[in-house]
């Protein structure tokens, strides 16, 4: 039956008593949905009188919030208690006819039993919020990082956060009340020392279950652990009140009702699958760990900590530089499969190509939920550098669009960190910066190469072309004009130690606008672009999947005349490479197993870039496709 309020005119007033002049089942659902009404708003001024009392004690060594507090708590508290007088007067007015039909009787019952329940399930909802919050308190005092003199306030701050079921809870007594105004039953009294029973109970339990933690702290290493267990006992004992001693108050004690236990399953469901996919999981550990080194040439690496720069200097006169493009972990079960198979397809290209340096150019992982099952994109980073530092290969990478996905259980600079802690001076071979620039992006890095003789071969330019704009789903970002001013900065700076033009490599992950202008001009037989290898098969309108948004890199680098070849992933089926207005514009070709649907069965597209760099920083680009090499 819904409770909503009725709109009765006078002229109608007489339907609302039978023959009898019994109250009908229409005219009391009017009465309880106006006092409801006001029930609602004097228990939102009760709950708000109970946090500014707290505030005034929270902040009792700040004479002026502590009065504005004082003043608050009393003025909600007179608002809440004229509105229960307000309410206490109509219910006098309501009550002088308190003969019911059968129908309205049956309602009232309902009711009666509702509140009840909500009374003390919100009784008991109070004791876990509030006893979770002080176990969590309890364990940083335990463990040193809280003082004794800050309880105080730390209790203060859990009891205002527990008002928000306080408030669900006084709103249940209040309307249990109401009810019990009106058909006097179940008795009040009795309503009370159940009441008074739970609080004592409940109270016992918890505060029984503080001091053991207390005592046993040498014997507990997980006190969120011990919460849980102790939070699952209550609820069970909570069950057995309800199935015997509530039945003393309620009409109807247990009522299955299949639409509400469908609904909580199915929330209960989807909360533990969330968590499942938010999970460390190391599937692939066993295959990582027996990974063997791959010999290479051991070049001599260096960074400094004022500018962020690696400087690499060549032992040999080529430098091979191996491009993997989205690799895709999932780091689920799920993923198990295509996560094997992309680390082996990496595995073969690193061992085939032996290069000095490897760049990923973004989506190392791919925490995008029900596709890969998992939202934890930390646990792919680790396994991947634990799988290239067993190899022993210097590697770098440029973020992509799903390395920080909104949902990934590891932010930016969750990563940041997470990098920095497994960058060289622990690994020995990622490259990753512990300072960078304060530009636009997630990470933009530069790596000096030089030969033998310390002259500089190459500037290697790791730039972050960034994810999403924000405008709309899929919406994809582009290189910012204060990233490109600092790549034009180093070119200069570069150059000016050098004393002459530098020659510079670029790699990012979404193509810019003008891999789609050359690749349209291809398609046209145009001939201002010089094709060299690769096809572009990708699905998408236009095969080339760049922003909407122009970046000024591209005009930049034909402008400074430095760099005269860049690198991109993004788009899984395109390979191709193209010279454009004197720079090559070239796909890597992509890793992936997990992130397309059919794309595990697809070969052509897969494999590897190998960059060679001579020691006059002149370089060859060629294809390693790995059905060619497994």
């Amino acid at each position: 039956m819904d409770d909503e309020e009725l709109e009765v005119s006078d002229e109608d007033l007489e339907q609302l008593y039978d023959d009898k002049g019994y109250k009908t089942l229409k005219m009391v659902k009017k009465e309880i949905s106006n006092q409801r009404s006001k029930i609602n708003v004097a228990s939102l001024f009760f709950m708000a009188a109970g946090i500014f009392l707290l505030r005034v004690f929270i902040y009792h060594d700040n004479l002026v919030v502590m009065n504005i507090n004082a003043i608050s708590s009393f003025t909600a508290l007179a608002i809440a208690i004229a509105i229960y007088a307000r309410i206490i007067n109509k219910e006098k007015e309501y009550l002088k006819n308190k003969d019911y039909d059968e129908a309205a009787l049956k309602y009232l019952h309902k009711l009666s039993d509702k509140y009840i329940k909500k009374t003390f399930n919100t009784l008991g909802f109070i004791f876990i919020v509030i006893f979770a919050l002080f176990i969590n308190n309890m364990s940083m005092i335990l463990g040193g990082t809280i003082k004794l003199r800050e309880i105080w306030m730390v209790t203060a701050s859990v009891v205002v956060i527990s008002e928000i079921p306080v408030y669900f809870h006084i709103e249940n007594i209040l309307c249990s009340r109401l009810i019990q105004s009106r058909i006097n039953i179940p008795d009040h009294k009795k309503v009370v020392k159940h009441i008074k029973y739970y609080w004592a109970l409940s109270g016992f339990y918890w505060v029984g279950g503080m001091v053991s933690i207390a005592l046993f702290k040498k014997k507990v290493d997980h006190i969120t652990g011990v919460y849980i267990e102790l939070a699952l006992v209550y609820i069970l004992l909570v069950f057995i009140y309800n199935v015997t001693l509530r039945k003393k108050l309620t009409y109807k004690n247990i009522v299955i009702n299949y639409p509400k236990i469908a609904l909580y399953m199915s929330l209960a469901i989807l909360t533990a699958f969330a968590q499942y996919m938010q999970r460390d999981t190391w599937y692939t550990l066993p295959y990582i760990s027996t990974t063997p080194r791959v010999e290479h040439p051991l070049d001599k690496i260096e960074y400094d900590d004022a500018t962020g720069v690696y400087t690499i200097t060549a032992k040999n006169d080529e430098f091979k530089i191996l491009q993997l493009t989205d690799i895709h972990l999932g780091g689920s079960l799920y993923s198990y499969k295509e996560d094997m198979l992309a680390l082996k397809t990496v595995y073969a290209e690193i061992n085939y190509t032996k290069p000095d340096l490897v760049v990923v150019t973004g989506d190392l992982t791919f925490p995008v939920g029900v596709m890969s099952m998992s939202f934890n994109n930390t646990a792919p980073v680790s396994q991947f550098a634990q799988f290239m530092r067993n190899m022993g290969i210097p590697w770098v990478f440029t973020y992509g669009n799903h390395d920080t996905e909104s949902l990934a259980t590891g932010s930016t600079s969750d990563l940041d960190s997470l990098y920095r802690s497994l960058s060289f001076k622990t690994s020995g071979t990622l490259l990753y910066p512990y300072s960078q620039q304060k530009l636009t992006g997630r990470s933009n890095q530069l790596i000096e190469l030089r030969n033998a003789d310390g002259s500089l071969n190459q500037a290697i330019f790791l730039i972050d072309s960034n994810a999403y704009t924000g405008d709309g789903l899929n919406e994809y970002d582009y290189i910012h004009d204060d990233q490109v001013a600092w790549y034009e900065e180093n070119i200069k700076r570069l150059e000016e130690e050098e004393k002459k033009n530098i020659s510079s490599l670029v790699f990012f992950h979404i193509p810019l606008q003008e891999y789609k202008t050359a690749y349209e001009l291809y398609c046209s037989s145009s001939s201002e672009v010089k094709y060299y290898f690769g096809e572009n098969n990708e699905k998408v309108k236009g095969k080339v999947s760049c922003s909407d948004y122009p970046s000024g890199l591209f005009d930049k680098m034909v402008e400074l005349g430095s760099t005269k070849a860049a690198f991109c992933g993004h788009d899984h089926y395109n390979n191709m490479s193209l010279e454009y207005k004197g720079i090559r514009l070239t796909y890597g070709m992509s890793i992936d197993y997990l992130a397309m649907p059919g794309i595990e069965y697809d070969t052509a597209q897969r494999g590897g870039t190998l960059i060679t760099i001579h020691k006059d920083s002149s370089y060859d680009i060629e294809q390693v496709p790995y059905e060619k090499i497994k």
